[in-house]
């Protein structure tokens, strides 16, 4: 008989939305407060949304890129977030559908939204995917009454990320400013992530659970082996994807997976809320005034950039 797994560290990173101060914090606050062999082995799973809002998208994705080399004997993952996603678009890099439509029929949909998004027409526009013409654009309303906030250049708050790279929002500039390393980072980031054998404290006892990562969440009432294959084919024919961005609807475990222990882990909603296994890690919501946040399985141990921690 083969040995039963053994529980191991596995590390879910929040929304980090270009604030590299926050997250070096953070960084060195998991060294210190996990033991450092484990550490050294721990899988790392980064729940998206690394660019906009906060001022240095830029050196987040200079130190994200860093970390396999810096520590060989981790596991990286790094999850797409529709942040992320928007601004792949902008620069080209996401795959074309695979039926091989054109972006633009995905325009069409949303329309009637894109004169108050200001969508971008700028250089290349006819062949962007729709998420990439909406970070790019320019709003029209400047206040974010949902958040009170104001609008930084488009519904996204991208003007801080084309600012990192020194260039104005909305210049396609941006596309000859971002470096290749950069863009190959932000081509290969997956959809989703399946992990097995993940343990979890709970109030009864350490679980043995099978672990889906996922920016936003999966869709209650779809098919979850479907949306699984669409999300590992990052499929491009849709102009807005719900496991990305999607809200109440991806919020709750579906059904079909309480049947056996599978924790969900997401970011993207602007909070902490952990329920069972259901895992929302996102307690910055990229406010420069809220701490980026991450949870340290099996333990379910939160740390935050501003813990202050022993050495």
């Amino acid at each position: 008989m083969s040995e039963p797994p053994k529980p191991r560290v596995v590390i879910c990173v929040g929304d980090i939305h270009g604030f590299v101060t926050k997250l070096k914090s953070l960084w060195s606050n998991l060294e210190t407060g996990i033991d450092r062999s484990e550490f050294e082995t721990a899988t790392v799973i980064f729940l998206g949304d690394y660019c906009d809002r906060g001022p240095d998208t830029r050196h987040v994705i200079d130190f994200l890129a860093a970390l396999p080399s810096r520590y060989p004997r981790q596991k990286h993952v790094f999850l797409c977030g529709n942040h992320d996603l928007a601004f792949a678009a902008f620069l080209r890099l996401l795959p074309p559908p695979q039926d091989g439509s054109a972006f633009s029929e995905g325009w069409r949909e949303y329309e009637a939204s894109e004169d108050r998004e200001g969508w971008f027409k700028g250089e290349g526009y006819e062949k962007m995917h729709l998420q990439g013409r909406r970070w790019s654009g320019s709003i029209k309303v400047k206040f974010n009454t949902a958040k009170g906030t104001e609008y930084q250049g488009s519904i996204y708050d991208a003007g801080p990320t084309f600012e990192s790279y020194g260039v104005p929002h909305g210049s396609a500039d941006l596309v000859k400013a971002v470096p290749d390393e950069h863009k190959k980072f932000l081509a290969d980031l997956v959809w989703v992530h399946e992990e097995d054998d993940v343990f979890v404290n709970t109030d009864d006892g350490v679980k043995c659970c099978k672990l889906i990562a996922v920016h936003a969440g999966l869709e209650k009432g779809a098919d979850v082996k479907e949306q699984l294959k669409l999300l590992k084919a990052r499929d491009t024919r849709v102009p807005k994807v719900e496991a990305l961005s999607g809200r109440k609807s991806v919020r709750d475990i579906p059904e079909e997976l309480t049947a056996s222990p599978t924790i969900v882990v997401s970011g993207h909603h602007a909070r902490l809320h952990v329920e069972g296994l259901r895992l929302i890690i996102d307690e910055g919501g990229g406010y420069k005034d809220r701490p980026v946040a991450a949870i340290v399985l099996p333990s379910m141990k939160i740390i935050r950039d501003t813990d202050v921690l022993a050495k």
